[in-house]
């Protein structure tokens, strides 16, 4: 009896060594994958959740797969990083292990978000405004020029997402001395920041502060990791 449970134990360990083997594998294939379709500069850090994952490749089926990139700059916009949850990824072993034959990898939906830096964010503003965290909002403070006179302006911003990007327009406007506020102080205070062509085809949903800057978030539907 003893040698049995040994024996089992045994097993037990060694089946556990070839779960692990096989996940690494399986998650550094994925994270090559990626980064060759979507064209990013370094492969992403990509973790299959579930223990354990080979039943989950026996299926060629896996229920959840985090991935998180590292900086990279879109349309000329700088995002400190991306990180992204994939749901329902069909894909046969064989397909992730050894990358052989031409079975399609698919995802069926893609949650995900970005970073953007403040300083992503001042290098935007207008000019001569700056542009930084309190708590949960972002403000906005500099000069503005009203009857040739530079008047000191500070504004807290409000965010929302337009098609192709996210917007910031002031709220909150004061002005040096109780200065009525001009609209087109308002919409010197106004601009966009573009968002475009992120991994994985995330469609932006919503965006919110936070202590690194602006976290915008994204969606996508039967997403393509290679085929």
């Amino acid at each position: 009896m003893r040698k049995l449970i040994v024996g089992l134990i045994l097993l037990a360990i060694a089946l556990a060594v070839v779960d692990r083997v096989a996940v690494s594998g399986a998650q550094s294939e994925i994270a090559r994958q990626i980064a060759a379709s979507y064209n990013l500069r370094g492969e992403p850090e990509v973790t299959i959740e579930g223990i354990p994952f080979l039943t989950q490749a026996v299926s060629g089926r896996y229920d959840e797969i985090k991935l998180k990139t590292g900086p990279m700059t879109q349309r000329g916009v700088r995002l400190k990083e991306v990180e992204a949850t994939l749901y329902g990824v069909d894909a046969p072993l064989l397909a992730l292990i050894q990358n052989v034959g031409r079975d399609k990898i698919r995802a069926d939906r893609v949650v995900g978000s970005v970073v953007i830096s403040h300083d992503t964010l001042k290098a935007r503003a207008p000019s001569g405004i700056e542009i930084k965290g309190e708590g949960d909002r972002l403000s906005a403070s500099g000069d503005v020029v009203i009857a040739n006179v530079k008047v000191p302006v500070k504004a807290f911003m409000k965010f929302q997402v337009i098609k192709g990007g996210i917007r910031l327009s002031p709220e909150d406007v004061t002005l040096a001395g109780g200065i009525p506020v001009p609209e087109n102080v308002t919409r010197s205070l106004t601009y966009d920041v573009p968002v475009r062509d992120l991994p994985l085809g995330l469609r932006l949903t919503d965006v919110r502060s936070v202590p690194e800057g602006l976290r915008v978030s994204g969606e996508a539907e039967d997403v393509a990791l290679r085929g």
